[in-house]
């Protein structure tokens, strides 16, 4: 694709960036096969193709409208585009710059501004996120049934494993997971531990910067990195002064979060202090189905069984349940990891089934479904019918939004896959 972009950003590090991203394209169109938005909107400015003449048009002078926002706005970022591209376009790069560029050259209206700001601060403080959760719990039977459906129930952790092992790997606690879905980390733990592996938290980490990214606070995502990166570095070296130094990795247990974390690396490729610490951080960083596959031998033997029926904990009318999985955009196209939960839990003897048009978004995509909530909702509803087709007991997934999303639209119990393979291996030792 040919380019001309204006001088304002003709020289600068966002604009030789842009332009790199740009040139790449020779707008096919095969990414508009695959984009959600355009599939159920059928406007091509609603796909990545209209999307990326969008950003270029900006880059090369034009002004900007809300109506230009609107159509970015709508972009779940699900990466099915990049997975489907001939000539590797760095489609989500690009869109992060476009939405830069919109956000300084055409403010929200304060009302959005206000709630956006609110949303962060709410969704990234555990206390501030579980005194909200907790109020509108008791107050569900008294919401509208829209919002009734959206409201996330709250499961216990259970119990964490007070063993230590040479073995050790990174938890991120995160902010919205930690809350939500505390059960998720928790089952890892467990886990891990019966094959020896002991799960920590470094104290000073926080959120991963991936919701203040969504939502218009770059800044304050490269922040967080660095927090986390300044919280993480000490534990992974091997330094014997240090009684949980010497981590091998950081495992992921939401895909969201692993996206974001493997992303520091280009995030902060210009800052000359965090620079080299990032990439090694994104390098150390792996989501949970690229670590547990690792084990499965020794998952095996734990099992002592080829092949088994799964006696489960969630409500089921046989001992046998089946299990439908949903890949996480995060997943499949951010991190381009396929096949190895089905792999693994398969290998287990575990009944795991894969739906059709598996490499379709939810429409959860972090915040989407609280901004774009019609157009997620029909993808979650598209999605479940294919789900459904599995006949499956429960749902399982590995990204806490995808799960809440779907949660929302099913009465079928939808999990963490951590947490069915946890039921597998306690029922084993019961």
């Amino acid at each position: 694709m040919q380019t001309q972009l204006s001088q304002t950003f003709k020289e600068t590090a966002q604009g030789k960036a842009a332009d790199a991203i740009l040139r790449s394209c020779v707008h096919c169109g095969m990414c508009n096969a695959t984009c959600p938005t355009y599939q159920l909107l059928g406007d091509e400015r609603d796909s990545p193709r209209g999307r990326i003449y969008l950003i270029k048009q900006v880059l090369e002078g034009h002004t900007p409208t809300q109506k230009t926002q609107s159509h970015l706005d709508r972009c779940l970022n699900c990466g099915a585009c990049e997975s489907t591209c001939p000539s590797g376009v760095a489609y989500s790069a690009l869109l992060d710059i476009g939405r830069e560029l919109m956000q300084k050259a055409q403010a929200r209206p304060l009302h959005m501004r206000l709630f956006r700001s609110a949303l962060v601060k709410i969704l990234t403080h555990q206390r501030s996120f579980a005194s909200v959760l907790t109020w509108a719990s008791k107050a569900r039977n008294f919401m509208p049934k829209r919002w009734r459906e959206k409201l996330p129930m709250i499961r216990p952790a259970g119990d964490w494993p007070a063993q230590t092992h040479a073995r050790r790997v990174i938890l991120l606690e995160g902010c919205v997971q930690a809350v939500m879905g505390a059960n998720i980390n928790a089952a890892c733990a467990r886990v891990l531990d019966a094959i020896e592996v002991q799960s920590i938290y470094a104290p000073q980490s926080a959120c991963c910067g991936s919701l203040h990214a969504h939502l218009d606070q770059r800044e304050a995502a490269l922040d967080l990195a660095r927090q986390n990166i300044d919280a993480w570095w000490p534990l992974l070296q091997p330094d014997a002064s240090q009684v949980l130094a010497g981590a091998e990795y950081i495992v992921m247990t939401t895909s969201g979060c692993g996206v974001q974390v493997k992303d520091y690396g280009r995030l902060l490729a210009d800052d000359q202090d965090y620079a080299a610490k990032a990439e090694e951080i994104s390098a150390r960083c792996l989501d949970l189905a690229e670590y547990l596959p690792r084990f499965k031998t020794g998952l095996q033997n734990l099992l002592k069984r080829e092949s088994s029926t799964v006696a489960s904990t969630v409500p089921s009318a046989d001992s046998h349940i089946r299990l439908a999985w949903h890949a996480p955009c995060t997943l499949q196209h951010g991190q381009k990891i396929k096949g190895n939960v089905e792999q693994l839990l398969s290998g287990l003897g575990i009944d795991l089934q894969t739906c059709a048009d598996a490499q379709s978004c939810c429409g959860s995509a972090g915040t989407y479904s609280l901004f774009q909530s019609e157009i997620a909702d029909q993808l979650r509803d598209q999605k479940l019918a294919a789900l459904d087709a599995c006949n499956a007991d429960v749902i399982v997934s590995a990204n806490l939004a995808c799960q809440a999303h779907l949660q929302s639209g099913t009465h079928l119990p939808v999990r963490h896959w951590i947490e069915i393979l946890d039921q597998v291996l306690t029922q084993k030792r019961a």
